[in-house]
């Protein structure tokens, strides 16, 4: 998109709902990371949401005002609209609709960089699309283009229903391959006898740049904006005491992130239930850190990974008062804090995971007499190898980390 697009945004809320949120304002962040200037919002509560248009006539008619008035090119739902709510509000409404499932996926659109990331977009835009596939608003919003039309959505009336359901299809086993490839992939890292590390947290936390400060280049894309991070990137990172471990970035997760994102971007989610350890990075300096935390941790119940250990880190220390950091450190006293940008913290954030890792890979000595020799290769294979020494006897002490179940088969035979 060469220029900014002016975009209204609406929240509808049922007057019943009590709790405060901070969704409409997440809503701007996205509009403006997807290159929108945000030039009126409107909060408007309801008794009960209105099936044909979602918000009453009204309210609609002043937003078709202020669109006029402000020459708005979109006005974006911040929830998800049905395909005939969407048909109804374009007749109202003087500028293209787009909710923000759409938002999202065109974010993606433009994110997406390995060709997984750019197959999950496309098929889940395609989904997105194929039930408003008619009538005058799909003519309306072809002709607007921008934000929400990138990726397939500029080339959607090129498709019949048939021939959509076509590409779907085919997408999904292209998908499907790319997931075998992948699993092949994590089968050989899973060889690797090194502990597996997954970065968590809330879109914008500063899980890229810790990855970065960890890693000492700039191996991530890291960005200052919402989904800066689309497709999992995994570095090796030194252990302090010893080895390496291995570190992955993941998306970043959002509010009412809609059900068929979850889906076709668990692909970039996955990562997190083989990990040994994941690390919750939290934006310290957020006003809506707990909100956005409950969001994590519910979509991690979601991945089937809330049985994995998570150490808390709270990132941005450095935009806090001396008292907010104090009283956060005493709510969490198990959390390490730092800051990833001046890289502070981090030879405690390391020692935190290694200490977590010790569950599992648990530090030992294996005994390998001169004959049993031919082990070595094994136990290279399938532990981390941290020290070796030889005795006058010839007998080789190797102090490893490894597994329950890769200690005792080895140990079994070693004493062969």
């Amino acid at each position: 998109m060469n220029h900014m697009e002016n975009v209204i945004l609406v929240g509808a809320r049922l007057k019943t709902q009590t709790e405060q949120t901070d969704s409409l304002e997440e809503l701007g962040r996205l509009a403006e990371t997807a290159g929108g200037r945000v030039c009126a919002s409107y909060a408007v509560r309801v008794d009960k949401f209105n099936a044909a248009t979602l918000i009453g006539s009204g309210k609609l008619r002043e937003i078709a005002a202020e669109c006029d008035a402000q020459k708005a090119d979109a006005v974006i739902f911040d929830d998800e609209i049905t395909p005939a709510q969407q048909k109804n509000l374009e007749e109202i409404l003087p500028a293209k609709v787009l909710d923000r499932t759409l938002l999202i996926l065109d974010i993606f659109a433009q994110r997406a960089r390995t060709q997984e990331g750019k197959l999950q977009v496309e098929l889940a835009q395609l989904n997105y699309l194929l039930p408003r596939l008619s009538g005058r608003g799909t003519a309306m919003m072809q002709q607007k283009g921008g934000i929400g039309m990138r990726g397939p959505g500029e080339r959607k009336l090129e498709y019949d229903r048939r021939r959509l359901r076509e590409r779907i299809s085919k997408l999904e086993k292209e998908i499907e391959q790319v997931k075998r490839g992948r699993a092949l992939r994590r089968e050989k890292r899973g060889a690797i006898p090194l502990p597996q590390i997954a970065l968590i947290g809330y879109t914008n936390a500063g899980k890229s740049t810790l990855l970065n400060a960890l890693t000492d280049e700039n191996a991530v894309y890291a960005d200052d904006k919402l989904f800066a991070t689309l497709d999992p990137t995994t570095r090796r990172v030194p252990l302090s005491g010893g080895g390496q471990m291995l570190f992955t970035d993941t998306v970043g997760f959002i509010q009412k992130l809609p059900h068929s994102l979850v889906s076709s971007f668990r692909a970039t989610l996955e990562e997190t239930s083989f990990a040994d350890v994941l690390l919750h990075v939290h934006d310290a300096s957020s006003a809506h850190r707990e909100e956005q935390s409950r969001t994590v941790r519910r979509i991690l119940t979601d991945l089937q990974a809330a049985q994995t250990p998570v150490i808390d880190v709270f990132n941005k220390t450095d935009l806090l008062s001396a008292p907010r950091l104090q009283a956060l450190r005493a709510q969490y006293p198990q959390a390490v804090f730092i800051c990833a940008q001046d890289k502070k913290g981090l030879p405690a954030l390391l020692r935190a995971v290694t200490k977590e890792l010790k569950n599992k890979w648990k530090i030992r000595p294996l005994h390998l007499s001169a004959k049993r020799a031919d082990l070595i290769g094994q136990i290279y294979a399938r532990t981390l190898v941290l020290r070796r020494e030889t005795d006058e006897q010839g007998t080789l002490t190797l102090t490893v980390m490894a597994t329950d179940g890769n200690y005792q088969d080895l140990k079994n035979k070693a004493a062969q």
